[in-house]
């Protein structure tokens, strides 16, 4: 069962209505009406306030939404006839564990003092450029047989000298197949703790990513991105 039958078998097993929901949720009825038609996915802490009140885990709630997202509900026809499918998903998380997160060496700068990475297999290609280091800005990029179909560009700041950038490529390295953007929903080690929400799925979506050290905010990143043609 996905997420959006899950939420609605939820909400109607309690009694309630999508505008006592909404009233709950401190959100607007809309909201839930297009969550629950998969127009649109709770961000961390909407999905926390949900597991709450039904009583159920996360994990339960939406296990079923990373199939969904993966095919992209029945997979996106693209660029004279490409199909988007899990394959392309596999290949993007690998890709993103064998260059930044995974301390890929750069390849030859695109721009002036550009970082650029990038990964091939067969006829996919990822590639990661970005400038700056402490304050930076970037993209990343899908192509098939040199033609490009997806995109995200981002942007972040170090917010503080307590920042480790170890434990950022930590947790990019555990990007989830049903978010496949940057990383997980939330991660912790030690005194750190990253968190990333997301709105939105592979077609078009936008999100965020923080880091803190012993609850002090010490980064932030705001990404978005979508299929391109």
């Amino acid at each position: 069962m996905s997420f959006p039958e899950n939420l609605q078998r939820l909400r109607k097993a309690n009694k309630l209505s999508q505008e006592k929901l909404a009233e709950i949720m401190n959100i607007s009825r809309q909201a839930i009406a297009k969550w629950e038609s998969a127009q649109s996915y709770p961000d961390i802490n909407k999905l926390i306030t949900l597991s709450n009140l039904f009583k159920i885990s996360i994990d339960d709630l939406v296990k079923d939404n990373e199939k969904n997202l993966c095919e992209l509900k029945g997979k996106v026809d693209i660029n004279g006839g490409f199909i988007l499918d899990k394959k392309v998903i596999d290949f993007m998380i690998r890709a993103k564990r064998a260059t930044y997160a995974g301390k890929g060496a750069d390849v030859i700068s695109s721009r002036p003092n550009s970082h650029d990475l990038e990964h091939i297999e067969g006829n996919l290609k990822y590639y990661d450029t970005y400038l700056g280091g402490e304050k930076f800005a970037g993209e990343e990029a899908l192509w098939k047989d040199n033609i490009p179909f997806w995109s995200m560009n981002y942007i972040g700041r170090v917010l503080d000298e307590g920042f480790l950038g170890d434990f950022l490529k930590e947790a990019l390295a555990l990007v989830p197949k049903e978010y496949p953007y940057r990383g997980p929903l939330e991660h912790e080690n030690g005194e750190y703790k990253y968190i990333c929400t997301v709105e939105g799925d592979f077609t078009w979506y936008s999100g965020h990513e923080e880091i803190y050290k012993n609850d002090v905010k010490v980064y932030e990143c705001n990404f978005h991105g979508g299929l391109i043609k």
